[in-house]
């Protein structure tokens, strides 16, 4: 099988999407594809011209962020009618978007208080301190940080709408950090859970990507019951927001209350990844892994031909 491998972009993630495209890139051709490399510069020029892309079977978008893990890249895919691994335009473009998501899933899971501020418009009620303020179409704790002081919350507010022009406020949780990966089309599979361990504050950017940062704990130290209502709820939200291939799913796990934080459509393939760590240990070594998502991509578009547009 051809498989394309994008990689760069325009958006900030521009560097760790690169790293994750060489890591596919390697997995699939240990797993027996023919690996074709694509790189998208930072000004937007590709490497290979899209509509060159129809010489592929099927594209792996290994792109995090806007421009890339928002839908944009998606609708050209779709456009040009090439299978491509991962969600769908609007799964994409409401995964991305934390305040969009937070709403689609308000009264369907729980979730950490919040409130949305948009460039220039102060929320009417908050949070109460502390909080977590984040740009709603950021990754990789990209512009995030923490608030515990009124003048704290007003600067990382401001310093959120420098990357995005929505501002999302979490209420801060106290529980573990607990994430599972989800992956299938018509059926999907869940993987047993992992716990962040780390010794900083809060889990940013260098906790997520420096050697050492974060400690991977699988399966998470939590009771079997709460381990089940992760998996139950991580299968719920991909369903609900209409995924496809792979994600993964962020709670806070407070007691034996299980949080929805986030749902990652494009997850981070990196050597300090928490994507296909979760799978490895879940039984599922990572060839096998990209293996199966090309098959997931080729599964939907076949899925695909049965409707008339």
């Amino acid at each position: 099988m051809r498989v394309a491998v994008l990689g760069g972009g325009r958006s900030s993630e521009h560097d760790i999407s690169l790293a994750s495209a060489e890591t596919v890139r390697g997995g699939l051709a240990e797993a027996g594809h023919d690996v074709l490399d694509v790189r998208i510069r930072r000004d937007g020029l590709w490497s290979l011209a899209p509509e060159k892309l129809r010489g592929a079977d099927v594209v792996f978008p290994a792109m995090h962020g806007p421009f890339g893990e928002d839908g944009t890249v998606q609708g050209l895919l779709q456009t040009l009618g090439i299978p491509y691994v991962g969600a769908g335009v609007l799964a994409s473009a409401l995964c991305l978007d934390k305040a969009a998501f937070k709403r689609f899933m308000a009264g369907s899971v729980p979730q950490v208080p919040y409130a949305v501020a948009r460039d220039g418009e102060w929320p009417v009620a908050a949070p109460e301190l502390p909080v977590f303020v984040k740009p709603a179409q950021q990754g990789s704790s990209v512009g995030i940080a923490k608030a515990t002081t009124p003048e704290e919350l007003e600067a990382a507010v401001r310093e959120a709408w420098k990357h995005d022009p929505i501002a999302v406020i979490e209420g801060a949780s106290d529980g573990l950090e607990v994430e599972c990966g989800v992956i299938g089309h018509a059926e999907v599979e869940v993987s047993v859970p992992g716990e962040i361990a780390i010794k900083a504050d809060w889990y940013d950017h260098d906790a997520k990507y420096e050697p050492g940062g974060m400690e991977l704990v699988v399966p998470a130290q939590i009771e079997p019951q709460v381990a089940e209502r992760v998996r139950e709820l991580a299968a719920t939200v991909f369903r609900e927001a209409g995924c496809s291939g792979l994600a993964r799913v962020d709670f806070f796990v407070e007691g034996d209350e299980v949080l929805v934080n986030e749902l990652n459509t494009m997850p981070g393939f990196t050597p300090t990844s928490v994507f296909p760590k979760l799978w490895e240990a879940s039984g599922v070594p990572y060839p096998e892994l990209l293996d199966r998502l090309v098959g997931f991509a080729l599964e939907r578009a076949e899925a695909e031909k049965k409707y008339r547009y």
